[in-house]
């Protein structure tokens, strides 16, 4: 059965959002793709059975798995700590706050010594930002998480890698920042944050109304691209037949 054209269809904010953080591994070419999170995974899986053939994917603990999730081969840890090392790997993780050099926080916040509340802790965030890509994804955009500046780093952004020097930003690289808003990179000469792209029905006003600093814009920013028949088709019908992606990010 052929799948319904897209303009024939109502394209969900949810939606947009698995595009958008889909795109995120678009030319990666074989690395390991290693999303945390419900909508960042429907994406990497969408971004496999479309066009990032060559991503790996895991079960998220010691396997890699093929399309329908069966295994396919063993990771073992030291293989694991190579690809990430190398710079094979492109994480898309989440984040309790983040600043507009993207520095990220999912640590605790408020002061160190008497947090106002504690969080996952510190974990992976610095190995994984020092050593490879690391993208983000944050479903609820608002001026409590993007926010001037962190309470605490735990993952490392454009400025602080730089303030530690060669060793720090020889493999760091924040491609983008995926909310339920928009779409946000770095090309800006001082690696500061830029609304690249928005979601459709989303303005310029709104997004810069939910972050917590001043953002930079690109020239007439687009608007994120729909998804064609046969990405819909996937999303709804194979990936996530549940919709569980829409209990993550509401019309």
């Amino acid at each position: 059965m052929t799948p319904p054209a897209t303009s024939a269809v109502r394209v969900t904010r949810a939606e947009y959002c698995v595009i958008a953080c889909a795109e995120a591994w678009r030319d990666n070419g074989e690395v390991l793709a290693s999303p945390m999170g419900l909508i960042p995974s429907v994406g990497a899986r969408l971004a496999r059975r479309t066009f990032s053939p060559d991503l790996l994917l895991t079960d998220g603990e010691a396997m890699l798995v093929g399309l329908d999730g069966r295994p396919e081969g063993w990771l073992p840890y030291r293989r694991h700590l190579a690809m990430v090392t190398g710079g094979r790997r492109h994480v898309m993780m989440g984040a309790s706050q983040i600043d507009r050099f993207g520095n990220q926080n999912i640590s605790c916040i408020g002061a160190w010594e008497r947090p106002a509340r504690q969080l996952l802790g510190v974990r992976g965030a610095p190995v994984n930002t020092l050593n490879n890509p690391v993208s983000y994804w944050v479903p609820k955009h608002s001026t409590r998480v993007f926010v001037p500046r962190v309470d605490m780093i735990s993952g490392v952004g454009y400025d602080s890698a730089a303030a530690a020097g060669p060793s720090a930003t020889r493999y760091h690289r924040i491609p983008r920042v995926v909310s339920n808003l928009g779409v946000f990179d770095f090309a800006t000469p001082d690696h500061s944050m830029r609304l690249a792209s928005l979601h459709p029905g989303v303005t310029p006003d709104e997004v810069r109304e939910a972050t917590g600093f001043e953002l930079a814009v690109a020239d007439g920013p687009a608007h994120t691209r729909e998804p064609t028949p046969e990405e819909l088709h996937l999303i709804r019908e194979v990936i996530d037949p549940d919709g569980l992606r829409e209990r993550e990010v509401r019309p």
